[in-house]
C-alpha cells in the first residue's frame, strides 16, 4: 500500500522534529555541564547509597500495602550493635531502622517516625531536637550514624491559620 502526498509530509515533518528535538538535547547538555571535584562527587555518592539503602531496607506487605523491615528488626539491631551498619537516614527510615540506633528504644523511635509525618522531614540535627526525649547527648551519638536527605522545615513557617484574629474568607456558591 502506497502512502499519499500528505502523509509523506507528515512523516517527513515529525521526522525532522524528532531530529531536531534530538539535536537540541545533545547540544544542550553538553553546554549545561559544569565540572565538579572528586571530593564533592565522592560525597554525592556516599549520600546516594545511604539514601539508597534506607529506602531499601523496607518492602512493602503484597496483603496490607503496609512497609515492614526487610531482614527483621533484630538483623538491623544487630548490625547496628556490631557496627556494621551504613547510615540511616532519618528523613525516610522506618521504625525498625531507627529502633537499631544507638540509644533509641521502640518508645523514641515511634515518636521521630510521627513528628516527621505530622511536620516533614528533619533535614538536621537542630530540627531532630525538636523531638520530645532527643538531647545534646543523644545528638552527639548519633553524629556518625545519621543522615537526613530532605530539607529542613524553616523556622519562621506558620502551623495553622496565618492571622488569629481574621476570619477565613468564606466563598458563596450560587
Amino acid at each position: 500500500m502506497a502512502m499519499t502526498p500528505p502523509e509523506r509530509t507528515a512523516l517527513l515533518f515529525l521526522a525532522t522534529l524528532l531530529a531536531l528535538g534530538t539535536a537540541t538535547r545533545v547540544v544542550s547538555s553538553r553546554r549545561d555541564r559544569v565540572p565538579v571535584s572528586e571530593s564533592a562527587r565522592a560525597e554525592l555518592d556516599a549520600h546516594i547509597a545511604a539514601v539508597d539503602s534506607a529506602r531499601n531496607a523496607t518492602t512493602r506487605s503484597a496483603r496490607s500495602g503496609k512497609r515492614r523491615p526487610r531482614g527483621g528488626a533484630r538483623a538491623l539491631a544487630a548490625a547496628a550493635r556490631d557496627g556494621n551498619s551504613r547510615s540511616v537516614d532519618l528523613d525516610v527510615a522506618g521504625v525498625a531502622q531507627i529502633e537499631a540506633l544507638p540509644g533509641i528504644g521502640p518508645v523514641l523511635a515511634s515518636r521521630i517516625v510521627a513528628d516527621r509525618d505530622s511536620l516533614g522531614p528533619f533535614g538536621s540535627f537542630d530540627e531532630l531536637s525538636r523531638v520530645k526525649g532527643v538531647g545534646p547527648a543523644l545528638l552527639r551519638r548519633l553524629e556518625t550514624k545519621v543522615t537526613f536527605s530532605g530539607a529542613p522545615r524553616p523556622h519562621n513557617a506558620v502551623m495553622g491559620r496565618r492571622f488569629p484574629g481574621v476570619p477565613l474568607p468564606v466563598s458563596k456558591v450560587p
